[in-house]
């Protein structure tokens, strides 16, 4: 591999003398004396307007001056007010000489989750993520108070992965609010989850997510192993996450699968994958991944077999068509006019008479121009988005046919190919094939037809050699394991399915599946007479 492929070490920045300071003032221990502790926080936060300072100079309840700082915004105001500053405020004195400051606080605030903090740095993470902490003059150590709240986006549907028959909750940005929806579905002490925080700026709460015995201990291991070599300032999206785990970045294809569907992370979670939530994204991490996972969907799951299977295939050959689309046509019509029926070759010669551009040209100038469209639909306002790009694409195609720069079956053929692309069930494998288009475009316009089978030889030696967590991503096709094919680009009946894959679970494969096979035609025929019987009788 050549040199400049390979992932360089992460260079830490000398730290200035502002950050110097800042750690020297954090690293002393929390002082007894109020007034210090305050000023620390004052210059730790640069004095914010959204940092709440309460200072109480008379505390019943402590005999003491008393402090509280919380961060608006992000704190539920309404329990500080009547449950920490009213307590706080009541009368009573509490012996400072028999219990600590955690106990005392603890014995007169209805609030869980009182911990006491002596270090500077664990005060600061609890301040920023929305507890409040209170000091009380003579202790040399602080308290902090769970009032996490602010305003939260509320549950909707998916807007990615929009399922005619199944759930519609979809994740929101709150992270402890997805996986309790998780826990909601799989209602199991064997769920369980480790959290950490990412980014040394951002401080970004990070989940993983995974059942106990199902998934693979070595997977887990390994995942833990990937996280906790992150080193980078701030983490905003499940996709850095995604990016500096992955085992391969030099690909045009997703080797993590994503989702904001609660049921679809419930699914792969009993198949024995694992889950990353990332706090601030409705998208949650889903591994190790497989291709033909990206052509599957919940619903395939809740409808009978036949259509499930009939609706896979036709994932498979609208991928296909979004992928070779365009550049099947430029070989056709460049360099293999013989395959061609003739009327239909009269047609096309009729109807590029008057362009001046070869196929390849041609259809390069409408891809570009639809992908100019899309992207203009996606960023334009939602109101006019789609009227945008509706719109665009059918005067720019009529006015360039009408001017003669492309001909009508280009235009058809880059509209079939771009409705393709959108029914590919995942926005992640659709954007590979839509880059990967581009190099198939080029072979065809070079070699024709032997071209694109040279180049689609060699995506398929790279689907093969991808590695997914160990997982080869081909699985189980490359290698074939005949007993797992039964869930790929074809759905067996459900009663088939008593065992989880076995190229992801750990030990526990068997789905306890022993009452769902299927009824035996004589079964079936003795319950039918049975159910007469009974109906001759009444």
């Amino acid at each position: 591999m050549p040199s400049f492929f390979k992932k360089k070490p992460l260079q830490k920045n000398k730290p200035s003398q502002e950050e110097e300071k800042q750690k020297k003032q954090t690293s002393s221990p929390i002082s007894p004396v109020l007034e210090e502790n305050i000023e620390i926080i004052k210059t730790q936060t640069g004095k914010s307007s959204e940092v709440i300072i309460r200072i109480f100079n008379h505390s019943p309840r402590f005999n003491a001056r008393t402090a509280i700082v919380y961060v608006k915004g992000i704190t539920d105001q309404q329990t500080i007010q009547d449950l920490l500053i009213e307590s706080i405020l009541k009368p009573g004195v509490q012996d400072p000489d028999q219990k600590n400051l955690a106990a005392m606080v603890e014995e007169i605030v209805p609030l869980g989750n009182i911990e006491q903090v002596d270090d500077w740095s664990v005060l600061f993470e609890s301040l920023m993520a929305g507890d409040t902490i209170i000091f009380v003059d003579g202790f040399s150590s602080a308290v902090r108070a769970c009032t996490e709240g602010g305003e939260k986006r509320s549950i909707e549907e998916p807007s990615t992965q929009r399922a005619i028959r199944g759930s519609r909750e979809g994740f929101t940005e709150y992270i402890e609010t997805n996986i309790s929806m998780v826990r909601r579905l799989i209602q199991n002490p064997l769920l369980w989850t480790e959290s950490m925080k990412i980014g040394k700026v951002t401080k970004t709460n990070v989940t993983i997510m995974y059942i106990k015995g199902i998934a693979k201990d070595e997977v887990i291991v390994e995942l833990r192993k990937r996280l906790n070599k992150i080193d980078i300032d701030g983490v905003l999206e499940s996709g850095y996450i995604e990016q500096l785990i992955e085992d391969q970045s030099i690909t045009a294809f997703p080797t993590l699968y994503y989702s904001e569907r609660p049921d679809t992370v419930a699914g792969n979670l009993l198949e024995g994958r694992f889950a990353v939530f990332v706090n601030g994204t409705p998208f949650v991490l889903l591994g190790p991944a497989v291709f033909v996972q990206f052509f599957q969907s919940i619903e395939d799951y809740t409808e009978r077999f036949y259509i499930s299977t009939a609706i896979r295939l036709l994932r498979v050959l609208v991928f296909f068509i979004s992928l070779i689309g365009p550049a099947t046509y430029i070989a056709a019509t460049t360099f293999h006019q013989e395959m061609i029926p003739t009327q239909l070759l009269i047609a096309i010669a009729a109807q590029r008479e008057a362009v001046p551009f070869p196929s390849f040209v041609e259809a390069l100038i409408m891809e570009v121009t639809f992908e100019i469209l899309r992207e203009a639909g996606i960023r334009m306002p939602k109101a006019i988005g789609s009227a945008i790009s509706i719109v665009g694409a059918l005067v720019i195609g009529q006015a360039a046919v009408q001017a003669g720069v492309v001909s009508p079956a280009m235009v058809i053929i880059v509209a079939i190919t771009a409705i393709a692309s959108f029914a590919t069930p995942s926005i992640a494998i659709a954007i590979s094939a839509r880059l990967l288009r581009f190099i198939f475009m080029i072979s065809a316009a070079t070699f024709g037809f032997y071209g694109m089978l040279l180049v689609f030889i060699m995506l398929v030696v790279h689907l093969c050699s991808l590695r997914s967590f160990g997982v080869p991503y081909m699985s189980p096709l490359a290698p074939l394991i005949p007993a797992e094919v039964g869930d790929t680009f074809i759905r067996a009946p459900m009663w088939t399915g008593t065992k989880r894959p076995a190229y992801i679970s750990g030990p526990n494969q068997q789905r306890d599946g022993d009452n769902m096979s299927k009824p035996e035609p004589e079964q079936r025929r003795i319950l039918v007479t049975e159910n007469e019987g009974d109906q001759n009788e009444t």
